[in-house]
């Protein structure tokens, strides 16, 4: 699965309705650490199909970032069932994302 580009019309669709695990990506164009991860998470996407990867740019999705309290990117959030269940904020491995998805 690639990923998606979560923006604000299409959140609940994406990301509220849907019956799949999603991993939402908070960054900015301007984030070091963000384009660190950015490779990794399209492995992630790539590898695991039955999630959702969704990237949402705090610049220009400010309501978002606001609604999830997002105060330092990169923040990774997943979200099952319409809640959000796990949180990391900052540059992180691979096999921790994974981790973080499959306790969802």
């Amino acid at each position: 699965m690639a990923l998606v580009h979560i923006t604000k019309d299409n959140f609940n669709k994406e990301v509220m309705e849907t019956e799949k695990v999603v991993l939402l990506d908070f960054w900015a164009t301007w984030c070091g650490p963000c384009q660190m991860i950015a490779p990794i998470l399209n492995e992630v996407a790539e590898e695991c199909p039955d999630i959702t990867v969704g990237k949402i740019d705090v610049d220009e999705e400010q309501e978002l970032a606001m609604s999830f309290g997002i105060t330092s990117i990169p923040t990774l959030i997943v979200i099952k069932n319409g809640k959000a269940v796990d949180k990391a904020i900052g540059m992180r491995a691979k096999n921790q994302i994974i981790e973080m998805i499959d306790n969802a």
